[in-house]
C-alpha cells in the first residue's frame, strides 16, 4: 500500500491487529457452534473465551520458523490458553479461516466504500442544484456543440455515481459470504451447522458450496466494482482537467493558500488531484485484472492467488477510498467561472445555433438536405473567415424569404436548449 494514498479507518481494517481478531473471533465462534450440538463441553468454550488473545511480535516468530502465517497464530493462541487448545480448529482448515475474515473485511471496507459515495452524491446534487441554470456550451469532440447548463453536466455525474453505489451495494453483499467446510469443502471433519452458527453469528451466508476456498468470481466482481468506480471518478476528472485548460478556463480546482504549481513559474495553477485521479484509475484497472486473473485454481485450491490478494485487496480498497474522499474535496472547493462560460458561448459568433435554424427551414417546407446546405453554406464562412454566423444568416436571401427576422431571432434564443433541464432535473431526483 502506498501510504500516501491511505485514511486512518481503511488502513486499520488491513492492518494484522484487526485480521487477528477476526480469526480470533472465527476460531472461539465455531467452538461455541461445536458446543450448541454437543461435540464440545460448554466449560471448554468459556475457558477458551477467557484466556484466548494473541501476541503479533510472537506470531511473526513462530511464522519464521514454521512458514505458515496461521499455524503461527494457532500456535501462539494455544500457548495462551492451555490445555483446551485442544477443541480450538476442530475440524477446520486454514482458509475456513482466512477466507470467512477477509469476507469480513471486504465488508467493512465496502461500507467505508458506501459512505464515501454517499457523500461525492450529496456534494454532486448540491453542485448541480446550484448550477442548474448556468449555460456553457456543450462539446462533442472536443469542439463546440450546443448549449447545457454546467448543472446538467453535473446531473449526468449525480447518475452515474447512484449506479456505482448500487454496484457496491451488490458487490457488498457477494462478498458477505463465509465458509467452514474443512479441507476440500466436504465437511468430512465438520459439521455443516458449525458452519451456519458461526456465519450466523457473524451476519454473513454461508456458502452453497465451496472448495477449500470461496470460489474468488466473488472478490474478481468486487474489485471489478471498484475500477469501475474508478473510471466514473477518471471521467469527471478528465472533465475538470479539460475544462481547466488556460484556453477553456470554465472551471478550476481548489488552490489553497500557499500551494504552488511549479518549481519554475510562480503562475501556474495546475488540476494535479484530478491527474491524480486519472493516473490511479490505471492502477486500479490493473488491480481488477488481477483479480480476475486470480479466478482459475487448480482443482480444489492452490495458493496463487494469496500473493496477488495481500496486494491487491487492499490497495484496491485504499486507494478507493482516497480517490472518492479528494474527489469530493475538489467538487466541494471547484472555482466555477461564469463569465468564462458565457464567453464561450459567444465565442463562435452563433454558429451553435445552426441546427434550430436548419429545423426551422424544414419547418416552413424545405427539404431537410437542401435546409442543411443553406446553413452549412453559412456556418462555413463564419468558421472559415471568423465572421458572424447571425449576420450571414440574417443577410442571406435564400433563407430570409423563408424566415422572417422574428424567426431568425427565436432561433438564437439560448432559452430554446434550457427549456427541459427541469424535465431531467426530476428525471434524476435532483
Amino acid at each position: 500500500m502506498i501510504e500516501r494514498y491511505t485514511y486512518p479507518e481503511m488502513k486499520q481494517l488491513w492492518e494484522a491487529e484487526n485480521r487477528y481478531k477476526k480469526w480470533l473471533e472465527i476460531e472461539i465462534l465455531a467452538c461455541e457452534g461445536w458446543a450448541s450440538i454437543g461435540r464440545v463441553p460448554a466449560e471448554a468454550v468459556e475457558a477458551i473465551r477467557e484466556k484466548a488473545r494473541f501476541d503479533i511480535a510472537r506470531i511473526r516468530e513462530i511464522e519464521a520458523i514454521v512458514d505458515h502465517d496461521v499455524i503461527a497464530f494457532l500456535t501462539n493462541v494455544s500457548e495462551n490458553v492451555g490445555s483446551e487448545a485442544r477443541y480450538i480448529h476442530m475440524g477446520m482448515t486454514s482458509y475456513d479461516v482466512v477466507d470467512t475474515a477477509l469476507s469480513l473485511i471486504l465488508r467493512d471496507a465496502a461500507d467505508i466504500i458506501i459512505r464515501d459515495i454517499r457523500k461525492v452524491i450529496d456534494v454532486l446534487v448540491e453542485k448541480a442544484r446550484e448550477y442548474k441554470n448556468t449555460p456553457m456550451i456543450g462539446r462533442t469532440h472536443g469542439v463546440h456543440a450546443e448549449p447545457i447548463t454546467f448543472g446538467l453536466k453535473l446531473a449526468v455525474w449525480v447518475a452515474e455515481m447512484r449506479r456505482n453505489l448500487a454496484r457496491v451495494q451488490r458487490a457488498r453483499e457477494v462478498v458477505s459470504v463465509g465458509r467452514i467446510s474443512g479441507a476440500v469443502g466436504t465437511y468430512a471433519s465438520m459439521d455443516p451447522r458449525v458452519e451456519e452458527y458461526v456465519c450466523s453469528k457473524l451476519g454473513l451466508e454461508p456458502a452453497r458450496a465451496s472448495t477449500q476456498v470461496l470460489s474468488r468470481d466473488r472478490h474478481a466482481e468486487y474489485v471489478t466494482t471498484l475500477a469501475i468506480i474508478a473510471g466514473s471518478l477518471e471521467k469527471f476528472a478528465t472533465e475538470i482537467r479539460g475544462l481547466q485548460r488556460t484556453e477553456v478556463f470554465e472551471v478550476q480546482e481548489p488552490f489553497r493558500p500557499g500551494q504552488k504549481g511549479s518549481s519554475a513559474m510562480p503562475h501556474k495553477r495546475n488540476p494535479i488531484v484530478s491527474e491524480r485521479l486519472c493516473g490511479l484509475a490505471r492502477v486500479m484497472r490493473g488491480c481488477a485484472l488481477a483479480a480476475m486473473e486470480n479466478m482459475p485454481l487448480w482443482h480444489e485450491r492452490d495458493i496463487s492467488n494469496s500473493s496477488v490478494e495481500r496486494l491487491v485487496l487492499p490497495d484496491a480498497t485504499t486507494l478507493i477510498d482516497y480517490m472518492l474522499r479528494r474527489f469530493a474535496e475538489v467538487m466541494e472547493g471547484l472555482v466555477v467561472r461564469k463569465d468564462r462560460m458565457q464567453a464561450n458561448l459567444a465565442m463562435t459568433g452563433g454558429l451553435i445555433f445552426s441546427e434550430a435554424i436548419m429545423l426551422a427551414l424544414v419547418g416552413r417546407g424545405l427539404s431537410r438536405e437542401h435546409a442543411y446546405a443553406l446553413v452549412q453554406r453559412s456556418a462555413a464562412r463564419a468558421w472559415d473567415e471568423g465572421l458572424n454566423f447571425r449576420d450571414l444568416i440574417s443577410g442571406d436571401p435564400e433563407i430570409t424569404a423563408v424566415l422572417k427576422p422574428a424567426d431568425i431571432e427565436a432561433c438564437f434564443d439560448l432559452a430554446r436548449h434550457l427549456a427541459h433541464v427541469d424535465d431531467i432535473f426530476r428525471r434524476v431526483g435532483i
